[in-house]
C-alpha cells in the first residue's frame, strides 16, 4: 500500500489509510500516470509551508424541479442524477408520506437536456395519483428508495444499460443490525425507464437500508461498489460492499475515519466516483442532527441537516480534513426543518467548465424541491494560498512524461511557479524555480512551461518530486499528459 505517513517532513498532513498496515510509507514511489490526481487531500503532499488544503463552497443556482404532482408530495427524496450522453435524468421517489413500507410509493424520473430545465415525460406505465399519464417508473416498497445507476461495466449486457437497488428491512426487533426479512433487490433496465428485478429475492440483506442506498461499477479496480446505510452505536453511518456480478455481495465493511474524528449522522452519502479521476471516490453525506428543532409548529419529526464534503482513494477509509459544512441550510427557515438539504447522488458535466449537483429544499413542505449547484469542474478543494507567498512539495512520483497539467486560478497579482526535483530533492537543470515565469489565470488545463519548453518526455519513467510555489493561488488537480 502506497504512502500512510501522518507526518513526513515539516508539516503533517492528514492520514488518507487508518488501517496498521498503511502506517509505514512505501519505498515504491507513487505511479499517477496520466490521470488527473484533484486536491481533495494531501496524497501527494509531503511537506508545506504556507499553503493549506481549502474547501471551496458551491454556488447556489436556480430551482429545478418542484415536487407538487399527486402522485408526488411533500417527504419526495433520494434523488439520483444519470448523466446519459447530453440527456440528464433525475431520479426521486414519490411520496406524500406514510410508512416506509408503503406499496404506494413510486419511482419518479425527470429529464433534461442542459442539467438545468428538467420536464416530466408522460410514460403512461404505472397508475399513480390516479392517472398513468405520469412520470412513474416503479411502484412498490422497494421505490421507498430506488437508486439507479448507468453501468459503464464494458462487459455489462444492453438490457442491463442501467442497474438499482431498492428495498427496506421489515419492522421488528434488531432491524437495524439487519437480523429482519428484507433487504436490497437488484433492478435493471436498457432504457433507465423499463425496469425489471434480477432476482425475486434481496442480493444484500446485512444492513438498516432506511436511506439511499447506492452502487456504480468501481472502473478503477473492475467491480461493482455499494454504499448502504447501518448504524453503528446507534448512530446513522455507511457501509461498503463489493461484487463481480452485482448480485453476489462481499460483507459489509463500515467506513473508517481517522483518529479523533467524531461520530456524527450521516443520512446519506451521495457518493461517486470523482468524474476526471475515477480511482477517487467523492461523498457528500447529508448530516443529521437529530434533537434540534428550529421551526414550531412544524409537523415534521425534530432534526437539521446539511452537507458535507469527503473522499476515499479505497472506499472503505474515508478522509475528512474539512469537518465543517460543505453546504449549510442558509437563512431560508425551511431549509432548518428535518431531512432538508440532501445532496443528490450524481454529477451533471454540461460544459462551460463547472459541473453541476443537485440538493433538495423544505422537505415536508407544500413547495418541496430539488435546487442546483454549481463548483467548478475538479474544484471541490484545493492546494490555496493567500497574500505571503508558500509552498509544498510531493513525494516522490513516477513521471509519466508528455506535459505537465494545472486547473488552477490566481488573483490578478498572484501566481505558481513549478520546480522539478530528483528523487533526492535536488532541482533538474532546465526545471527549477528560476527557469519558469509565473503562471497566472484561471485555467481548467494549462501546461506548465519552462524556458525550455513543456516537453517532459526526458524524464518519461524517473522518479521525480514537484516543488509548486504559490501566491494569491489555488491548483485543484494535476496531472501528467499530452
Amino acid at each position: 500500500m502506497r504512502r500512510a505517513n501522518c507526518s513526513v517532513g515539516r508539516v503533517k498532513s492528514p492520514c488518507l489509510y487508518f488501517a496498521s498496515a498503511a502506517l509505514v510509507l512505501a519505498a515504491a514511489p507513487f505511479e499517477p500516470g496520466s490521470r488527473w490526481e484533484p486536491f481533495v487531500d494531501e496524497f501527494l503532499v509531503a511537506e508545506k509551508r504556507g499553503v493549506a488544503l481549502r474547501l471551496h463552497e458551491p454556488v447556489r443556482r436556480e430551482i429545478v424541479l418542484k415536487t407538487d404532482k399527486p402522485w408526488e408530495g411533500i417527504t419526495c427524496a433520494y434523488f439520483t442524477v444519470i448523466q446519459d450522453g447530453t440527456k440528464a435524468r433525475l431520479y426521486y421517489r414519490g411520496s406524500s408520506g406514510g410508512s416506509d413500507h408503503s406499496d404506494a410509493q413510486v419511482t419518479c424520473v425527470a429529464e433534461s437536456e442542459d442539467g438545468i430545465h428538467f420536464t416530466r415525460p408522460a410514460l403512461g406505465l404505472i397508475e399513480a395519483g390516479g392517472t398513468k399519464d405520469n412520470n412513474v417508473v416503479w411502484r412498490g416498497v422497494e421505490s421507498h428508495n430506488f437508486a439507479p445507476f448507468l453501468d459503464t461495466n464494458p462487459a455489462a449486457r444492453a438490457d442491463e444499460r442501467y442497474k438499482a437497488l431498492g428495498g427496506v428491512k421489515q419492522p421488528g426487533k434488531n432491524w437495524k443490525d439487519g437480523e429482519t426479512p428484507g433487504g436490497l433487490y437488484a433492478f435493471a433496465s436498457a432504457d433507465g425507464i423499463h425496469w425489471r428485478k434480477l432476482r425475486p429475492e434481496p442480493v444484500i440483506t446485512r444492513g438498516a437500508f432506511d436511506s439511499q442506498n447506492l452502487a456504480l461499477w468501481d472502473a478503477a479496480r473492475g467491480r461493482y461498489a455499494s454504499f448502504s446505510r447501518i448504524f453503528a452505536n446507534n448512530v446513522r453511518a455507511i457501509q461498503s460492499m463489493t461484487s463481480a456480478d452485482f448480485l453476489a455481495w462481499s460483507d459489509g465493511t463500515p467506513h473508517r475515519y481517522a483518529p479523533g474524528v467524531p461520530a456524527e449522522h450521516f443520512y446519506t452519502s451521495a457518493t461517486i466516483a470523482c468524474p476526471t479521476a475515477p480511482h477517487i471516490f467523492l461523498s457528500f453525506p447529508m448530516r443529521f442532527a437529530p434533537t434540534r428543532v428550529t421551526l414550531k409548529g412544524h409537523k415534521g419529526g425534530p432534526g437539521t441537516s446539511d452537507a458535507v464534503f469527503m473522499s476515499s482513494r479505497d472506499g472503505v477509509n474515508w478522509d475528512r480534513p474539512f469537518r465543517g459544512a460543505w453546504v449549510r441550510p442558509g437563512p431560508d427557515a425551511k431549509n432548518w426543518t428535518e431531512r432538508s438539504n440532501m445532496t443528490a447522488c450524481g454529477i451533471y458535466d454540461g460544459g462551460e467548465g463547472e459541473w453541476s449537483l443537485y440538493i433538495s429544499e423544505h422537505y415536508r413542505h407544500p413547495d418541496h424541491r430539488i435546487r442546483r449547484l454549481t463548483v467548478r469542474k475538479q474544484g471541490f478543494a484545493s492546494m490555496h494560498a493567500g497574500a505571503e507567498a508558500g509552498e509544498f512539495t510531493t513525494h516522490p512520483l513516477v513521471c509519466a512524461g508528455g506535459r505537465l497539467r494545472f486547473n488552477f486560478a490566481t488573483s490578478a497579482v498572484g501566481g505558481i511557479r513549478v520546480e522539478i526535483q530528483d528523487e533526492h530533492g535536488r532541482a533538474i537543470p532546465g526545471f527549477a524555480l528560476a527557469d519558469m515565469a509565473e503562471m497566472f489565470g484561471d485555467k481548467l488545463d494549462a501546461s506548465v512551461a519552462w524556458k525550455g519548453g513543456v516537453d517532459l518526455s526526458a524524464l518519461r519513467g524517473r522518479v521525480i518530486r514537484l516543488r509548486v510555489s504559490m501566491r494569491e493561488a489555488d491548483l485543484y488537480a494535476l496531472r501528467f499528459g499530452e
